[in-house]
């Protein structure tokens, strides 16, 4: 696997009370509220080397297909990343769970050919710094599949959002920032952000501040530019 030094701690992010409840939390909106069908469609159609960031207690693993050839998963939280090591152990596909920070991703420049954000760019605590780092080990033509919180549609539920945000939502929730806009910030980075659509979380039911969800791709352009120099 290619490894780079990194000065971020190895436990950068922990919110071991999060954790235990994000753990359970998530099993049931991944089998009772229609998170697993949103896995399975992020997924669908990946190939070759794909670094996921953030990748919580490794529900995405079991719906990685068979052509990819290597899952390098980074997870900054301790707690989750114990649970993600057991789930890549009955995975179908080579996963390697690694500790890493978004913003200082401990592998190679170009390293991957595809890469994916599944609910953690609302918790990340630098966007832009996080997007160039997937941005610079995707190769050229890579592949980002997202699939993110996001600021809701309408202004009476973006200003209860922005509201949350200052103050207790992330002290609540690990962190997480509901306001956040995924598409516009990924723009910003200089990806170019493909096919992708709005959903709600769950489909049915009243509209939570976290309800407001993307799911699509977005690619690294290919670039003339010479490739970010490693620190190894």
């Amino acid at each position: 696997m290619p490894l780079r030094r990194s000065s971020v701690p190895r436990d950068a992010v922990h919110h071991p009370v999060f954790a235990r409840f994000y753990a359970r939390i998530s099993v049931t909106a991944d089998t009772k509220g229609g998170i697993a069908a949103h896995r399975e469609e992020l997924l669908s159609g990946m190939s070759g080397r794909v670094i996921e960031i953030g990748a919580g207690n490794g529900l995405n693993f079991a719906h990685y297909p068979a052509a990819v050839s290597e899952v390098v998963a980074i997870e900054p939280e301790r707690s989750l990343r114990r649970l993600a090591a057991t789930a890549a152990l009955h995975a179908d596909v080579p996963v390697d769970v690694v500790p890493g920070a978004a913003e200082a991703l401990p592998v190679k420049s170009e390293a991957f050919d595809g890469a994916v954000v599944s609910l953690v760019l609302c918790t990340v605590r630098d966007v832009p710094r996080a997007l160039s780092e997937i941005k610079r080990v995707l190769r050229p033509g890579g592949e980002l599949r997202f699939f993110e919180h996001g600021l809701a549609p309408g202004r009476a539920m973006a200003g209860v959002q922005r509201a949350l945000d200052r103050t207790v939502w992330p002290w609540l929730f690990g962190g997480c920032h509901t306001a956040r806009d995924p598409i516009a910030a990924m723009e910003r980075a200089g990806f170019d952000v493909g096919a992708y659509r709005g959903l709600s979380i769950p489909e049915k039911g009243p509209r939570l501040p976290s309800s407001f969800a993307v799911l699509g791709v977005a690619r690294r352009p290919y670039t003339t530019d010479a490739p970010a120099q490693d620190v190894s």
